[in-house]
């Protein structure tokens, strides 16, 4: 039979004028009309008491106090305490032990320990291993208090756990336990002295249970929450913030948000192995940049921003479809005031033609003398078009690539004609759907996605290529300056050029001298790595996001990224939105990528998730209950890995 006492306090209204002068602080009288102040507030009608646990306006309460800690723990270390699903209050008591009393007290446990070691070893007894460890940690923490290195504590950490039944409390408790046991921490109920664990747990200051340990500065520091790895939180009110969350932290419970411009650049450059979420990220990223009122212009390869541009009111703009036509050797109007716009022109094609030439070993298709022979037939073509270097002409229609291959099949350098039947397939053949006309659309808007599905593998590097020009023209445009936020999707198409490549490195250079910021979203890093302008569209990228890696490309990304072992470790074994992101301020967190259920619908890659469901349910609807899937489920909980570091802790003996 347990002892059980039932305390039945007094309606507030009915509090004697003592009693509330001594739960308020006041000396007032308190009658049936007058408000309740003060910790009355907090004060529950009844306490079942019982020698175990505790019964608190119907909630059944038991705490559990730590007596033993590990001798070594890592940062965050009490971290899964405070992110426990169910409701648990964490209580840590800090008292600062004077330096004096410290070093007097750490000399005196030295001496007993030292005794100790002594007595067996006259004794002829075998030394005790837990004996050394706590005489070599008594002594390196002493002789830190003396240099100032370090301070001593007295720590009390309690838990108190809370259920609706009595059965449910005993479940709880069972799991707490399990779950500080796991953390290598040595627990007790609180046994006949429920309510001073009660209270000790409660945010009034009072540690009435006085179950004390000795920690040193290091340990203490690595158990507050707040020394776990999260990013600091963006300030939403820095001129031109734009911050966007992107998930969870997996090392603890945070929340990850970050703000690319407030970055020393806006570039950004997210690499992962197909599967692993990059584009579920990079669309995520999008759409909550559209909701700090970033407008955004996308490269999308395969048409994956469909639905996400008709949803929030885009444009989409897919090239190789019938009717639509960009025509790259136009002069953009912004620019006229540039006296060497003419010349810049003629070079933008040279890259293009390039790229339409490239072969598979990647050279460019032109040499020295295909090079001048093409720039003779891009002027001629202009200054048949009536344009010149005086600006005047520059409002005319500017000639087609058609003109160009008339100019350089009436050179008279005879790598002239062989050029021009090189251009044939993109001028009169298969490829020339998009260079045969003049410019058809002017995208304008918010969000424009440019889609490449349309076209054929022969014009994709190509076709991004120009689809980059026509963002350029937008984003350099100095009437029209504003936060923009540039994506290349599957960049390695580019990175696959030479000439592609280094008009991306341009674009990187000079994307945030215009307030716009460049995120390049690839599958093959050793495309994005191989070269020397990848690594530098790589090195001008602040924001590095990194997800499942092919263990192929594993030891170049440790060498670029400065990956630690744990790191590689976690990106060889993360899971579909499982990332990793550096930042330009030398951050490093570990975040799994969360979406709300609407979120998802919109931008999720999977097939079987964005096909219609056979009743005939719009993808764009947000989805039902039963049809949301698990990966937006935001108790979705993910192991952390946390790095060990020796961190004295006093474990078997105490001093004090």
């Amino acid at each position: 039979m347990s002892r059980r006492t039932r305390e039945q306090l007094p309606a507030p209204g009915a509090r004697s004028r003592s009693r509330r002068a001594l739960l308020s602080g006041r000396g007032q009288g308190t009658g049936p009309g007058l408000p309740v102040e003060g910790p009355a507030l907090f004060t529950p009608p009844a306490l079942v008491v019982d020698a175990g646990q505790i019964e608190v306006s119907g909630l059944c309460a038991t705490t559990i106090t730590v007596v033993g800690y590990p001798r070594e723990v890592g940062p965050g270390w009490m971290e899964p305490l405070l992110a426990y699903p169910g409701r648990l209050d964490v209580a840590l008591h800090i008292d600062p032990t004077p330096p004096a009393v410290a070093a007097l007290r750490l000399r005196r446990q030295l001496g007993r320990l030292e005794s100790g070691r002594r007595a067996d070893a006259v004794a002829g007894r075998l030394a005790d291993p837990e004996l050394d460890a706590a005489a070599q940690d008594a002594g390196e923490l002493a002789r830190q208090v003396a240099r100032g290195e370090a301070r001593l504590f007295r720590v009390g950490l309690y838990l108190t756990v809370y259920a609706d039944t009595r059965e449910d409390l005993g479940e709880e408790a069972a799991r707490v336990t399990a779950l500080a046991h796991s953390l290598l921490l040595t627990v007790r109920r609180a046994r006949y002295r429920t309510i001073q664990g009660w209270v000790s747990t409660l945010p009034l200051g009072l540690d009435l249970l006085r179950i004390r340990r000795a920690f040193d500065t290091q340990a203490l520091a690595a158990g507050i929450p707040f020394t776990t790895p999260d990013l600091p939180l963006p300030d939403p009110q820095r001129p031109g913030a734009a911050p966007v969350v992107y998930g969870t932290n997996l090392h603890s419970a945070g929340i990850v948000a970050h703000d690319r411009w407030a970055q020393p650049n806006y570039n950004s450059v997210t690499t992962g192995a197909s599967g692993a979420g990059k584009s579920f990220l990079a669309k995520l990223d999008v759409l909550r940049s559209r909701y700090q009122g970033v407008d955004v212009a996308i490269v999308d390869p395969e048409d994956e921003y469909a639905r996400l541009a008709a949803a929030i009111g885009g444009t989409r703009l897919a090239l190789g479809e019938s009717g639509v036509h960009l025509n790259p050797l136009d002069l953009p109007a912004h620019s006229r005031h540039d006296p060497d716009l003419l010349t810049r022109r003629a070079l933008f094609c040279h890259t293009l033609v390039a790229t339409l030439l490239a072969d598979p070993a990647g050279d460019g298709g032109l040499d020295a003398g295909g090079r001048a022979v093409l720039d003779t037939a891009i002027l001629t073509a202009y200054q048949q078009a009536g344009i010149t270097h005086d600006p005047d002409t520059w409002t005319r229609p500017a000639p087609l690539l058609a003109d160009v291959t008339t100019a350089l099949n009436g050179a008279e350098d005879p790598a002239g004609p062989t050029l021009a039947a090189r251009l044939a397939p993109f001028v009169t053949g298969s490829h020339a759907g998009l260079f045969a006309h003049a410019t058809t659309t002017q995208p304008t808007g918010h969000l424009v996605v440019y889609s490449l599905r349309a076209l054929p593998d022969e014009l994709k590097a190509a076709g991004t290529l120009l689809t980059l020009d026509a963002i350029w023209r937008t984003v350099a445009d100095p009437a029209r300056r504003r936060r923009r936020l540039v994506v290349v999707d599957e960049g390695w198409l580019l990175m696959a050029h030479p000439a592609g490549a280094k008009f991306l490195f341009r674009l990187a250079k000079a994307a945030r001298k215009h307030w716009a910021g460049l995120a390049v979203v690839t599958q093959d890093s050793a495309d994005l790595l191989g070269s020397d302008l990848g690594r530098a569209v790589v090195a001008n990228s602040a924001t590095q996001i990194l997800l499942r890696q092919d263990p192929s490309v594993i030891d170049e990304l440790r060498q670029v990224f400065k990956l630690t072992d744990g790191e590689a470790t976690q990106l060889l074994t993360a899971g579909p939105g499982d990332a990793l992101l550096l930042t330009g301020t030398g951050q490093r967190t570990a975040l799994h990528t969360l979406a709300s259920p609407a979120e998802h619908a919109l931008i999720t890659t999977d097939p079987a998730e964005s096909a219609e469901s056979p009743g005939g349910t719009d993808p764009l609807d947000p989805p039902r209950p039963q049809d949301t899937p698990a990966a937006a489920d935001p108790g979705r909980s993910r192991a952390a890995h946390r790095p060990a570091l020796r961190r004295p802790v006093d474990d078997d003996t105490d001093p004090f």
